[in-house]
């Protein structure tokens, strides 16, 4: 069994935050990751909800500014929260760019040189932190749902489309929807997977969402007052594959809302009802 390390514990709504460290296999190196433990843990395991974060964040960002602890103890859920990507790889530039390298991962399994030692992060999330989340939690290991923002909302479509049989529910806020399509997908894709563009298709929602579809209705976020909006996030490329295939969407635009945790806190209550109907259906 993998080691866990405990970095640090806290109270919270009646449950427990914890912070913690392990050797990953998967990484090749050290990964971190958030969990928090509702109160019902100490009577039955409970279902499991994976939050995917955005570039230059890591495992603390979501379980610190979201406010999402009130409504998982609310509802029973597990929340699990990882780093966005490897760190301290000694890969040569690794911290050079904001939007490429560390804080970067972009949920993908890199196949180029010298990323693809460490940066497997689409195996991490899909694979081996679920498998250590189910040997040292009490959780329900059938009743998984993804969730994210921005790089992470992409990471979080991108998972439960191709793994359906994984996750019961998926959300986003403000994803990266169409990453071929703009510049952070166009220079990370390149970055970590080579020129082959038939490969990013398999780290695309939009052209995932085209020719797979999924099985539950999925629900996105994003403010209309987001800077990346336009250029980055294209969310409405995703609603138009969306359509074309008959996939229950529920994109909501909220006015006035930029790309912060501010934008998030004011609307998770709604994404952890969304995936708690949807994996008690399930």
């Amino acid at each position: 069994m993998t080691k866990l390390n405990l970095i640090s514990e806290y109270q919270s709504f009646g449950g427990k935050v914890g912070f913690y460290s392990h050797f990953s296999s998967t990484c090749d190196g050290e990964m971190r990751f958030a969990v928090y433990q509702p109160p019902q843990t100490t009577q039955q395991p409970v279902p499991v909800l994976y939050f995917l974060s955005g570039l230059t964040c890591n495992q603390e960002n979501f379980m610190v500014k979201a406010g999402a602890q009130r409504y998982a103890a609310q509802y029973g859920l597990m929340l699990v929260a990882p780093d966005t990507s490897p760190r301290n790889t000694g890969i040569p530039g690794e911290d050079d760019d904001w939007d490429f390298g560390t804080g970067a991962g972009f949920y993908v399994d890199a196949t180029e040189e010298p990323w693809h030692q460490h940066y497997q992060m689409y195996s991490y999330i899909v694979q081996e932190l679920p498998a250590i989340i189910a040997a040292n939690f009490p959780i329900q290991s059938d009743k998984q749902g993804i969730f994210g923002h921005s790089m992470g909302g992409h990471g979080a479509l991108v998972c439960a489309i191709r793994n359906p049989q994984l996750y019961k529910s998926v959300s986003a806020f403000a994803p990266i929807a169409a990453p071929m399509r703009c510049p952070w997908g166009q220079k990370v894709l390149s970055g970590y997977l080579g020129d082959n563009q038939e490969t990013w298709r398999n780290y695309d929602a939009s052209e995932l969402v085209e020719k797979l579809g999924y099985h539950s209705p999925i629900l996105i976020d994003q403010g209309t007052a987001d800077q990346y909006l336009s250029e980055q996030l294209l969310p409405e490329v995703f609603e138009q594959a969306c359509k074309s295939v008959n996939q229950p969407l529920n994109l909501r635009y909220q006015t006035g809302y930029d790309h912060s945790y501010y934008f998030i806190a004011s609307f998770i209550e709604d994404h952890i009802r969304h995936h708690a109907n949807l994996i008690s259906r399930l």
